[in-house]
């Protein structure tokens, strides 16, 4: 039997429970307002269920067989035993522990929870499918609607992710089996991620990156450390190459990458073949497509409300998350900036503010980012270049790693912590960091830009010894001319 339309109302719908939107959900609820989530998938989104979370599990377990595997120096010899099914079995627990999480916050907090995918149907209202046959649909009118429905991975012409070697970001955070090999198109965050679970698991990897570089964005003396380190781990890098095709070989499949400027007669590549002069070949099992995210838009029939994406597909957005209909919001990956989780967050929680009548608004000078590499990278606020050109005269310190008692202890030094602040009025303006724990190190000098801490606020705070934090203290002193352990140049 089909079930017909029913009509319901909110005083708040929104469109995606990812951390942008659930967050959205629950501070309207909190506030007083009739919330209503709807969510296609599974509650927690895309970073609970297939990114951030199952990345970073992945990320921590490999971590502990890696260190034990590679601790003679400190007295400890093992050769640790990985069942890779027992692995992702434990990933997938703290998955489903977290988004059930999720949906119990939504309960309590008094959210609607609504099941299927939703569009605009015009006059403030909503139209939701719901999944499975004979389901039906809903109309849910609103007084205030969130946009929060994520990004999805972009394909590569000629590697579609239905055909079975290919691989998402999401299906190769869920293989059953390791491959013995794979080739990672594309050197960003996500590919160098799990680039780096895979080598530390025996995995033959192959980065293959049309830029010059790996992680491209972030400083060079932040990015080296980590391309060194991954090279030790025996992962392959192919700059300069474009991945053109992929076809069936004997042995599992040979990915072929484009570079018009090769010559032929240049010596092949690593682990590949120059053919032709033009592309090179590379055997391999597996292939992970990992060159970036797109934002979801068109699924929302956003013609239905007059509200058109701009050329990226985003949902251009004011201070508070209004788009150009007024009572419409745009959150996350869909509105413009990086797609951060905590951004999103953010950015839910001041558009529910905003539809309650509180005075609210985005401040993006402090939003932190962070490379779960090893070694990990983690930047917030302006870097020297950029203090530069907006006319600021940048005081600049670094401490690093090796320099650190506490990173010595641990047999991690590599790297640093550099701090960026304005000269004259000794206002933090920036901090980068390369090196252990970089992603935890970097809230303690996002809070001192958010409440506008001095240079010397952040050196006279006392810091526990030995820990790795002293080195934002120490890196604060250096800028002021005063560093005790470093030297002062």
């Amino acid at each position: 039997m089909v079930v017909g339309d029913v009509s319901t109302g909110t005083d708040v719908a929104v469109v995606g429970g990812g951390p942008g939107g659930y967050v959205a959900a629950i501070r309207a609820a909190q506030l007083g307002l009739d919330a209503t989530l709807v969510e296609m998938d599974a509650y927690g989104g895309t970073c609970l269920n297939y990114g951030c979370i199952p990345s970073k599990a992945m990320i921590t377990a490999t971590d502990v067989a890696h260190d034990a595997a590679t601790a003679e120096e400190m007295g400890i010899y093992a050769d640790p035993d990985v069942d890779f099914g027992e692995m992702v079995a434990w990933k997938d627990g703290v998955v489903d522990q977290l988004t059930g999480g999720v949906e119990k916050l939504c309960k309590a907090n008094g959210v609607n929870l609504v099941e299927g995918r939703a569009e605009f149907a015009g006059g403030d209202k909503l139209r939701v499918v719901h999944s499975g046959e004979g389901q039906g649909s809903e109309t849910i009118e609103y007084e205030h609607c969130v946009v929060a429905t994520g990004s999805r991975p972009v394909e590569v012409p000629g590697f579609a992710f239905d055909d079975d070697p290919v691989l998402d970001s999401r299906q190769a955070l869920a293989l059953d089996d390791l491959p013995d090999s794979i080739v990672v198109v594309g050197a960003g965050y996500i590919g160098m991620e799990i680039s780096t679970v895979l080598a530390k698991l025996g995995v033959d990897v192959t980065v293959v990156e049309m830029l010059d570089e790996a992680l491209a964005g972030y400083p060079d003396d932040l990015t080296q450390p980590v391309k060194q380190r991954a090279e030790e781990l025996g992962i392959d890098f192919e700059f300069g190459l474009a991945a053109d095709s992929w076809e069936e070989s004997d042995d599992g499949i040979v990915v072929a990458a484009e570079d018009e400027d090769r010559e032929a007669s240049k010596t092949p590549q690593a682990d590949g073949e120059a053919v032709d002069g033009e592309l090179a070949e590379f055997e391999t099992e597996k292939v992970l497509v990992a060159v970036g995210r797109e934002p979801v838009t068109d699924t929302l029939n956003l013609d239905a409300i007059d509200l058109e994406p701009n050329d990226d597909g985003r949902l251009e957005t004011d201070e508070q998350a209004r788009t150009d209909v007024e009572n419409v919001f745009a959150i996350g990956d869909v509105a413009p900036g990086p797609m951060l989780a905590h951004k999103a967050s953010k950015e839910g929680q001041v558009a529910a503010e905003v539809a309650a009548g509180e005075p609210a608004a985005l401040d993006y000078q402090a939003v932190p980012a962070a490379v779960f590499t090893d070694p990990e990278i983690a930047t917030v606020g302006l870097t020297e270049d950029e203090a530069s050109a907006e006319g600021f005269e940048p005081a600049v310190g670094t401490f690093p790693f090796d320099a650190s008692g506490r990173a010595l202890t641990t047999g991690d030094s590599e790297g640093f912590v550099r701090v960026v602040a304005d000269e004259e009025s000794g206002f933090l303006l920036g901090a980068q960091i390369v090196g252990p724990e970089a992603s935890e190190l970097i809230a303690e000098l996002g809070l001192a830009i958010e409440m506008g801490a001095t240079l010397e606020d952040v050196a006279a705070t006392i810091h526990t010894h030995p820990t790795l934090s002293e080195a934002t203290m120490e890196a604060a002193e250096h800028a002021l001319g005063h560093a005790v352990h470093t030297l002062n140049r």
